[in-house]
C-alpha cells in the first residue's frame, strides 16, 4: 500500500481512535483497581493494626520498662502481618524503642513528617487514631502508620509491605496491555475489512473511468444497494452514457462532415477539369487579347489553378481523416528527393541544399515530396533568403532516423503562433485572408510525416528566421509496411499549399 493510500489512511484513524479508547479504559481501570487493591489493603493492616494495640498495648503502663515493649511488639507483629516498633520513655526517663524486627523495620524508617504528625496529636482525644503514609524502601513499597497508645503511654508504628498488591498491579496492566494490543489489531483488521468494502467500488470506479478514457465508452458499473456508493455508480453510468449518446451524435457529424466534403471535392473535379482546360487555352491566348481583357484572363487562369489545388488538397485531407491514406515504400536516397523536388519547382536556384549522397530510407517519394514542397515553400514565401535544407542521418541504416532541416533568415515566427502553425486553415495574419495559401500546407505535411512515424517541429534559430525540422524513421514501422503492401490511395496534394505565417 502506498504511503497516500486511502487504505492505509482509513487503517491509521481505525487504529488511533481504537488505541486512544482502549489506552483511556485501561488507563481508567487500571487506576480504580489500584486504589481498590491499596484501599483494601490499607484498611485491612489499619483496622488490624489498631486492634492489636488495643488489646496487647492498651495495658502498658504509662512509662512501660524496655522488656515489656520488646515482648508487646513482638505479639503485636509478625513475619506474615506486618512489623511493629513501640517507643515509650523509661522510669528513668531513658527513650526506648523496640522492634518487631530489628532488621526489617526500626525508627530510623519512620518519615519524619509521620513521627511529627503522631507526636502533635491531641493526647487525650487522638488515642488510637492513625496516621499513614506509603513510602518506598529500597525499591519497595510500604505503608507506614503511628498512633498514640494511650495518652502519655507509648507510641506504635506500622510497617507493612505492599510488594503483593504491586505484583497484582503489574500482572493487571500487563492484562490491560495485551487487551490494548489485541484491540488495536482488531481495530487494524477491521479497517483493513472495511476499508476492502467501501474501496473495491471506489477501485472498480477508478478503473471504469480509466477505460471510460481510453475510448470504452460502453464501460458500465453493477449497481447494488441503495447506499452512497451505489449511488455513485448510478451517476456514473448516467454521465457514461449521457457522453456516449454525445460522441455518437459528434462522430456521426463529424462523419457526414466528412462525407459532404469528400463528395463536394468530387463533384468539383469534373467542371474544374473542363474550366482547367479553357483557362489554359485562353492563357496561350493571353499575348493575342485585348490589352484590356488579358488581365482578366490571366486572374481567371491563376484562381482556376488554385482552386485546383485546393480540392487536391481537400480530398487529402479527406483521405487522412478518413483513415484511408496509405504509404507505397521504397528505398530512395533522401538528398536526391528533396533534389528533385527543389528541381521540379525551379527552387534550385533559390535554396542552399546541403544533402550527402549515401543517406537511404525506405519511405513513399511522393509523400516526402508533398513535405518538402510545403516546407521549402512555405520558407521562401514567408521567410528570409537564403533558404537552407541540410539533410543528415543518425543511428545505423538498420535502425536510425533521418533528419531535414529546412531554416530561413526572416522575421521568425511569433510565439503566440508557434503552437499553431500546423493547424488546419490556420494563418498568424486574420487579415490575409486572400492570400495565396489556403492554411493546409504544413498540416498535410504533419500527416505525411505522421504516417510515416515521423514528426516535424517549428522553433526560431537564436540567430534569426524559422527553423522547421523533419524526422522520419529510416524504416517504416510494422503496421505501416502492411499498409504499404495493401497498396497506397491516389495522389493529392502535390505542390504547397500555403503556411501559417
Amino acid at each position: 500500500m502506498r504511503w497516500t493510500s486511502l487504505r492505509l489512511r482509513l487503517v491509521a484513524v481505525f487504529a488511533a481512535v481504537a488505541l486512544t479508547a482502549a489506552v483511556s479504559v485501561s488507563g481508567i481501570a487500571y487506576w480504580l483497581n489500584r486504589d481498590a487493591v491499596l484501599t483494601r489493603a490499607q484498611n485491612s493492616a489499619l483496622s488490624d493494626f489498631s486492634d492489636s494495640l488495643q488489646r496487647n498495648a492498651a495495658s502498658l503502663p504509662v512509662r512501660p520498662t524496655c522488656e515489656s515493649l520488646e515482648t508487646t511488639a513482638s505479639r503485636i507483629g509478625g513475619p506474615d502481618t506486618y512489623q511493629v516498633v513501640l517507643i515509650s520513655t523509661e522510669p528513668d526517663g531513658q527513650e526506648c524503642a523496640k522492634s518487631s524486627n530489628l532488621d526489617q523495620f526500626t525508627l530510623d524508617d519512620v518519615p519524619a513528617t509521620l513521627q511529627k504528625a503522631v507526636n502533635t496529636m491531641d493526647k487525650k482525644t487522638h488515642q488510637y487514631h492513625l496516621v499513614w503514609e506509603r513510602i518506598s524502601l529500597q525499591g519497595r513499597p510500604y505503608l507506614v502508620a503511628g498512633a498514640r497508645i494511650n495518652g502519655d503511654g507509648p507510641t506504635g508504628y506500622l510497617l507493612k509491605s505492599l510488594e503483593a498488591e504491586r505484583k497484582d498491579l503489574n500482572s493487571l496492566a500487563w492484562s490491560l496491555g495485551i487487551a490494548t494490543l489485541l484491540a488495536l489489531i482488531g481495530s487494524a483488521l477491521l479497517a483493513q475489512a472495511a476499508g476492502a468494502a467501501v474501496l473495491r467500488p471506489v477501485r472498480r470506479l477508478g478503473e471504469a473511468a480509466q477505460r471510460l478514457g481510453e475510448g470504452h465508452l460502453d464501460t458500465r458499473l453493477k449497481v447494488s444497494g441503495t447506499d452512497e456508493l451505489a449511488e455513485m455508480s448510478r451517476t456514473f453510468n448516467n454521465a457514461a452514457e449521457a457522453l456516449e449518446t454525445r460522441v455518437e451524435e459528434l462522430s456521426a457529424r463529424e462523419a457526414a462532415s466528412r462525407r459532404f466534403v469528400a463528395d463536394m471535392s468530387h463533384e468539383l473535379r469534373t467542371p474544374l477539369t473542363a474550366i482547367t482546360a479553357v483557362s489554359d487555352v485562353l492563357e496561350d491566348e493571353a499575348e493575342a487579347l485585348d490589352p484590356m481583357i488579358a488581365p482578366a484572363v490571366r486572374l481567371v487562369v491563376s484562381e482556376t489553378r488554385r482552386l485546383n489545388e485546393l480540392v487536391e488538397t481537400l480530398m487529402e485531407v479527406t483521405r487522412f481523416d478518413a483513415g484511408t491514406a496509405k504509404l507505397r515504400v521504397d528505398e530512395v536516397d533522401v538528398g536526391e528527393q528533396v533534389m528533385a523536388c527543389m528541381d521540379a519547382r525551379a527552387w534550385l536556384d533559390s535554396v542552399e541544399l546541403d544533402a550527402p549522397r549515401g543517406v537511404l530510407a525506405t519511405l513513399d517519394p511522393r509523400r516526402l515530396d508533398v513535405i518538402m514542397a510545403n516546407l521549402i515553400g512555405n520558407a521562401l514565401k514567408h521567410g528570409g533568403s537564403p533558404v537552407r535544407v541540410a539533410v543528415r542521418g543518425t543511428g545505423t541504416k538498420a535502425d536510425g532516423d533521418i533528419e531535414v532541416a529546412v531554416s530561413d533568415r526572416g522575421p521568425g515566427i511569433p510565439e503566440d503562433v508557434l503552437p499553431h502553425v500546423f493547424d488546419r486553415f490556420y494563418k498568424a495574419d486574420a487579415s490575409r485572408a486572400r492570400s495565396e495559401g489556403s492554411g493546409l500546407g504544413l498540416s498535410i505535411a504533419m500527416e505525411n510525416a505522421h504516417i510515416h512515424g515521423g514528426d516535424i517541429t517549428a522553433a526560431n534559430d537564436p540567430s534569426g528566421g524559422a527553423v522547421f525540422t523533419l524526422r522520419l524513421p529510416r524504416h517504416p514501422r510494422e503496421e505501416e509496411a502492411s499498409d504499404a503492401v495493401n497498396g497506397g490511395g491516389p495522389s493529392g496534394a502535390g505542390g504547397p499549399a500555403g503556411g501559417a505565417r
